[in-house]
């Protein structure tokens, strides 16, 4: 579907997006970082700094997680100039608004969103299978869902070591508490990458969910040695407080 239409782009788009500014507020030196480049974008006439400017605007709205509007520069940008590597960015950067989105209405838009982009990436090239992935869980919560499964079925078939295919599909057997089958997912996925701390958490809580608590907390052990994100390691503290 194409539901932007290009003519627009250039003109409504140079507005500052101030979908999430009830959140947190930009401060003052953020207001004036913003109202700079929005003023840039404005006032330029050639497509190529026009995307230029979209970017530095999107990447400083990723910078400070406010993802609604990092997505629709992306968007701006793809719409200024349509190539494989701007659908992916404007895919990528709505599929992070649609992860964080506040209430059903909204994760319905951006998943709508994400898709549209993404399906425009996969277009020019349908070897993205991390974007395939990722587009896949937008049909989780749609009319749907089964789509989304088939997708990445269809992605491991391609690459069975994908790390998104596998994550996602972990993601959803826990949604279906199918906790068997999400840790062989999550196991499948550390024998590719050891390394991907996320994957051993949700690993610990499938096997917690399954009554093995010890091997849960040998898991969570390792999670808290290497993990920065502190969202995360609460997280570890409190399924430990648990299963001690």
């Amino acid at each position: 579907s194409t539901g932007t239409q290009s003519t627009s782009s250039a003109e409504e788009d140079t507005q500052p997006a101030t979908a999430e500014a009830h959140v947190t507020p930009l401060t003052a030196e953020q207001q004036r970082t913003a109202t700079n480049l929005t003023n840039q974008l404005s006032a330029s006439a050639d497509t190529k700094n026009k995307a230029k400017v979209a970017l530095q605007l999107s990447d400083f709205y990723l910078g400070i997680r406010k993802f609604d509007s990092a997505a629709k520069y992306a968007e701006t940008i793809a719409l200024l100039e349509p190539n494989e590597g701007n659908f992916l960015r404007a895919g990528d950067r709505y599929y992070d608004a649609f992860g964080f989105a506040a209430n059903n209405n909204k994760s319905a838009n951006l998943g709508a969103k994400t898709r549209e982009w993404y399906q425009k990436a996969l277009d020019k090239n349908p070897n993205l299978l991390n974007a395939k992935a990722n587009l896949a869980m937008t049909y989780v919560s749609t009319e749907t869902p089964m789509q989304g499964i088939m997708l990445l079925r269809e992605v491991l078939a391609s690459d069975p070591t994908n790390e998104v295919g596998l994550f996602n599909l972990g993601l959803l057997s826990m949604r279906s508490n199918q906790y068997e089958k999400a840790t062989e997912r999550f196991r499948q996925l550390l024998k590719v990458n050891a390394d991907n701390t996320k994957a051993r958490f949700y690993l610990a809580v499938s096997l917690a969910q399954t009554g093995k608590n010890k091997e849960a907390l040998e898991e969570l052990a390792v999670v808290k040695e290497r993990e920065k994100d502190p969202n995360i390691q609460a997280a570890v503290a409190e399924l430990e407080k648990e299963l001690k």
